[in-house]
């Protein structure tokens, strides 16, 4: 009788010592389990500190729609607030794309930004939005319209004064901070309906070097993100959804204040958008301020990095005074 390989012999060996490995009893102890699918997600609130007593709450899920990722917003609070505080809510840029709520322009720690905004007295929200290639508009700018009713609806659970509430962005995001800004009230389509009850108006916005007239962009100057935004060539785009993306189109006189800021040398935006829209508001006689600041471009660059520097700041400045003149109390 052949005798058996010593190759057999170990996959027996093997085989008997798995056998017994699945056997034994767990080494560590079994995971609850719910009588269904559990859904939640049971990861606490990630809570980051910054000087001041500041604390952002990261990742707040505002917005959940079937088909797609969870929306989310970080939240910048002072501790120990004795009153609701008004709330500016940051849309970031990206050409509708690209982008996140931690960036802007050449800002290398924007987070510290919003956290310093926070420590003067205010909410700060700043909030991703469906990019373009997930779902064209008018996704993003329903997102917008929804964290502004979240956060109303949540004014108690996190100490907002849901009657002062100002919208900033920049580039794409200025586009849907001034959108925001100058239509609202209109019933959700799209978007996520909870919290419908809530207004999505606001007392104040900020734009920088936004797109705000699609019909009056130059044809060369960022085609693929405006096709793709708009989901259609704009050439051949219904002038009705031109429209409708085009916060200019929109301008009343029961629009709410508005600063404008952009560089002369923009070259991504030119910078005839943004005196194109203050011209309106003021035809309309809605408070509105136009600063051109310049030798610089989009995102503030310039020649060298002290122009860069000092185009941020002084954009940066002129924002934090405006929401001060018409968010804080006795204005």
């Amino acid at each position: 009788m052949r005798k058996p390989t010593f190759n057999a012999v170990a996959a027996a060996l093997l085989s008997t010592v798995a056998c017994a490995a699945y056997a034994q009893p767990p080494s560590t102890p079994a995971p609850p389990t719910a009588p269904e699918p559990a859904l939640g997600d049971p990861m606490p609130e990630r809570r980051v500190a910054f000087p001041g007593g500041v604390i952002a709450s990261t990742d707040i899920v505002f917005s959940t729609i079937p088909g797609y990722r969870p929306i989310t917003l970080d939240l910048y609070r002072a501790t120990g607030a004795s009153s609701p505080q008004p709330i500016i809510i940051y849309i970031h840029g990206g050409g509708w794309m690209n982008g996140h709520t931690r960036q802007s322009g050449a800002f290398s720690d924007f987070p510290a930004v919003l956290a310093d905004l926070a420590a003067r007295g205010y909410v700060v929200a700043s909030l991703e939005y469906r990019l373009s290639r997930e779902a064209p508009f008018p996704a993003a700018i329903d997102d917008v319209r929804t964290a502004i009713r979240f956060l109303k609806a949540n004014a108690a659970t996190y100490g907002i004064d849901a009657g002062r509430v100002g919208v900033w962005g920049g580039s794409a995001g200025g586009q849907l901070a001034a959108l925001a800004a100058l239509e609202c009230g209109a019933a959700p389509a799209g978007a996520d309906k909870a919290n419908a009850t809530q207004s999505d108006c606001v007392q104040a916005g900020v734009g920088w070097y936004g797109v705000y007239d699609f019909a009056t962009m130059p044809k060369s100057n960022i085609p693929q993100a405006e096709n793709v935004y708009l989901d259609c060539e704009k050439a051949s785009c219904p002038a009705d959804r031109v429209a409708a993306a085009s916060p200019a189109t929109h301008v009343d006189r029961r629009d709410p204040p508005m600063l404008l800021i952009h560089g002369t040398e923009d070259r991504v935006v030119p910078v005839s958008q943004s005196q194109e829209l203050a011209a309106k508001l003021k035809a309309a006689q809605v408070p509105v301020t136009l600063d051109i600041i310049a030798g610089v471009g989009h995102s503030w660059i310039g020649a060298n990095e002290a122009a860069t520097r000092a185009a941020s700041l002084r954009a940066l400045d002129l924002t934090f005074r405006f929401f001060d003149a018409r968010l804080k109390d006795g204005r």
